[in-house]
């Protein structure tokens, strides 16, 4: 899966998709695409990456506390 890491607006492929889908999990591995060259892997954090469509990555990847309510009474 390839993603845009924002600072830079250059793509990424994503090594784990399990790593990406975990909220727990606040880093994922990846490599930039660029070039001919195949590039090192690096660690990205997941709160600095988007879809190409310049959208954002669902909240459920990226929060653990998504789906907890608190009850107010």
């Amino acid at each position: 899966m390839f993603l845009t890491y924002t600072p830079d607006g250059s793509l990424v492929q994503i090594k784990r998709l399990q790593d990406l889908l975990d909220p727990f999990e606040p880093l994922v591995e990846g490599r930039f695409h660029a070039g001919e060259e195949i590039q090192d892997p690096k660690s990205f954090l997941k709160c600095e990456l988007r879809f190409p469509s310049g959208e954002p990555l669902p909240r459920c990847w990226i929060d653990p506390d998504y789906g907890k309510r608190t009850v107010a009474h």
